[in-house]
């Protein structure tokens, strides 16, 4: 039986029963970060063996070394040939949707030249490597390695190898003929905390890279949280998110499934109905009763919406918007006769599904945006993974010998009133050059 919260925007408390149900417990507590300090610790300090004893401790693997857990391009394009040719076709054409999209997001260099010939610009160069960690066991996603790889790779990332756990050395076939597929270069058969801190220290074997992206459970974040600034990060994703306004137009039965669909990922994912039609609200809550015994993961489903589903009544799209941005949701659903006027309107969202047809699982496949989002609200200051995040910017200032005595005149000035003196003098030394 579901139980899921209504709110009223009418009601004279929404504003705070909807920061109370929006609230979610994302930081690691005491224990947890105690366990991954040490077990950082432990990596940086012994290596191979610190990753081995950990893996064969946590994943139930007894192997002699970090070469019976790695796997190279030859074993990998091994792997894709043994696939199916209906998988190989899935993976290609949601490849090659992803990279369309991504290319279109490469940043380029740029230069301008001042009327007295200094040059001013900005020079685009790719990260050298990226480590891709990839979560194993109930939560393994083909999806996650090609929409963290794709990107890197057209940013012109030199080198990518990736981590995944294969508990009781169970491998997913489809997790790696994706590594394959996105031009992963090594794959290293470890999880947890300690393939975090491997990739960010380096060990005998396993490469210490630029930056760590990709998802996991909440050692790998809070290990992720730890690193960064030795090494960069992504982000530090929370529950799956959904927020569906509605205006009435849309099958009940589509949205009820949509809603399930974030639901289905933990108990901690949050799935929002908003709309200005009480009699759609109740046709939404009638078909989620009555889909939801058709459900594999109907426990789940169960449980995150009764925690931490809502379905809002506004009076109208305005205040579904107002909202909207209020939460600042992961995915957005505007599921109404006309999205385009709607979409202007939001200022907060990682990504937009616009109108009825465009169901969200699309951007979780293949439609082609990346479906690393902002999560917990932080879509008001943060963006979806992109090329962007694989690229880094250099300034560039090429003085001429005029441009460098204006640019001395002030720089002697500001550097004087701020007491530095060395700084002064190096641009005096310009003057009239």
């Amino acid at each position: 039986m579901l139980a899921i919260k209504q709110l009223n925007y009418n009601d004279q408390d929404f504003w705070l029963q909807l920061k109370h149900y929006q609230a979610v417990e994302t930081e690691a507590d005491q224990s947890i970060h105690q366990a991954v300090s040490a077990i950082l610790a432990d990596v940086a300090k012994h290596g191979d063996q610190a990753v081995l004893e950990y893996t064969q401790r946590w994943d139930n693997l007894k192997v002699d070394g970090l070469d019976d857990l790695t796997l190279t391009t030859d074993d990998l394009a091994q792997i894709w040939q043994g696939l199916a040719t209906e998988q190989q076709q899935a993976l290609e054409q949601a490849s090659q949707r992803i990279y369309s999209y991504h290319r279109k997001q490469l940043q380029q260099s740029w230069e301008y030249t001042e009327a007295n010939g200094t040059v001013l610009g900005q020079q685009i160069t790719a990260l050298d490597s990226v480590g891709l960690y990839v979560p194993g066991g109930k939560a393994a996603y083909p999806s996650s390695v090609l929409m963290n790889a794709i990107p890197a790779k057209v940013a012109g990332v030199k080198q990518m190898i990736m981590t995944v756990p294969t508990p009781n050395a169970e491998r997913n076939v489809m997790v790696l003929a994706a590594a394959y597929l996105a031009g992963v270069d090594k794959v290293y058969c470890v999880g947890g905390a300690q393939a975090v801190a491997a990739m960010a220290y380096g060990t005998e074997s396993i490469q210490k890279v630029d930056k760590i992206v990709g998802p996991g459970n909440i050692y790998v974040a809070t290990a992720k949280k730890m690193v960064y600034g030795l090494v960069g990060i992504d982000m530090i994703a929370g529950p799956s998110e959904i927020l569906v306004i509605s205006d009435g137009c849309a099958n009940p039965d589509w949205l009820a499934m949509d809603l399930f669909s974030q639901a289905e990922h933990d108990e901690d994912a949050q799935s929002v109905l908003i709309t200005d039609d009480p009699a759609h609200l109740e046709a939404v809550l009638a078909s989620m009763e009555k889909l939801l015994p058709t459900m594999e993961r109907a426990g789940i489903i169960q449980t995150s919406l009764n925690q931490r589903g809502m379905a809002i009544l506004v009076n109208n799209m305005d205040e579904a918007v107002a909202v909207t941005n209020t939460i600042a949701p992961e995915h957005l659903e505007l599921a109404v006769e006309q999205p385009e006027p709607l979409k202007a309107k939001i200022r907060h969202a990682g990504a937009i599904f616009m109108g009825a047809y465009t169901a969200e699982v699309f951007g979780d496949y293949c439609a082609g945006p990346n479906h690393v989002l902002p999560t917990a609200g932080t879509a008001r200051f943060s963006s979806p993974l992109g090329v962007y995040d694989f690229q880094k910017r250099s300034s560039i200032i090429h003085c001429s010998a005029e441009g460098a005595n204006e640019l001395a005149r002030i720089a002697t000035a500001l550097a004087y009133s701020e007491g530095l003196t060395a700084h002064a003098r190096s641009a005096e030394y310009r003057k009239n050059s």
